[in-house]
């Protein structure tokens, strides 16, 4: 069925507008009676179609529950970045595995070193595949890519969060050693093509971030991410 988000929905008169309601109408050229889900507020709506104008989609509410796809967890992946084609990838897995929020991060070994007026323009279709994921996904949310930001910055926030993790290849835990009992809220910083300058490794370390080791095999910056993502849901009964 296929699926869309709003921010709020008004039960008396729920209706969808703008491009959704267009791609409706015109892409998918769906009629009425025909059924959709729409999220809000991690929301499932069940809907019918009731009626069309040329920028609005009117609807019938069927029944409603809460989105069962959404984990009992927030997870942040700060991601050092790495050439676009791959950040890409990574966003789309990472709002399919469950990720809240993805923070595009610049290190030392960085080999893409995008200005912060470029990596503006590319947020929106960063933003865009995060869209088409969620819904591909059955998500109750929209995860944000939110601006690029700094080793440190990216640091200072993971502070916040009940269990911030850092993935190093030079050693750490392993993920069946991570305490995750009570923890609420995640954080998972991985690295570009180059890895983590030691220097950043020990200003993490230092700041409360715990290092995890992934095994004797050096995965690709694409790769890592979607590994962690999927362990730490399965250990936190989220997969």
């Amino acid at each position: 069925m296929p699926r869309f988000f709003l921010e709020s929905i008004n039960k008396e008169c729920p209706c969808i507008t703008g491009d959704d309601a267009r791609h409706i109408g015109r892409s998918l050229r769906m009629k009425t009676g025909e059924c959709i889900t729409v999220c809000a507020g991690s929301t499932d709506y069940e809907c019918r179609i009731k009626s069309f104008t040329e920028d609005a989609v009117f609807l019938e509410i069927l029944s409603s529950h809460v989105c069962g796809s959404e984990p009992n967890i927030k997870v942040t992946l700060y991601q050092a970045v790495p050439k676009l084609d791959k950040l890409e990838h990574i966003v789309q897995k990472s709002v399919e595995l469950g990720v809240t929020e993805i923070v595009p991060v610049l290190t030392r070994r960085c080999i893409s070193r995008p200005a912060e007026k470029d990596f503006k323009k590319k947020l929106d279709r960063l933003n865009k595949i995060a869209l088409e994921a969620a819904k591909q996904s059955g998500r109750g949310i929209i995860p944000k890519v939110s601006m690029l930001t700094s080793f440190n910055g990216a640091v200072e926030r993971m502070k916040n969060d009940d269990c911030p993790l850092m993935l190093y290849e030079e050693g750490g835990i392993r993920f069946s050693e991570v305490d995750t009992a009570e923890k609420k809220s995640y954080s998972i910083l991985v690295g570009s093509e180059g890895g983590f300058d030691p220097e950043e490794a020990l200003l993490a370390e230092n700041s409360g971030v715990q290092s995890v080791w992934l095994g004797n095999r050096i995965l690709r910056c694409e790769t890592a991410p979607v590994t962690a993502l999927s362990i730490l849901m399965y250990i936190t009964k989220n997969m």
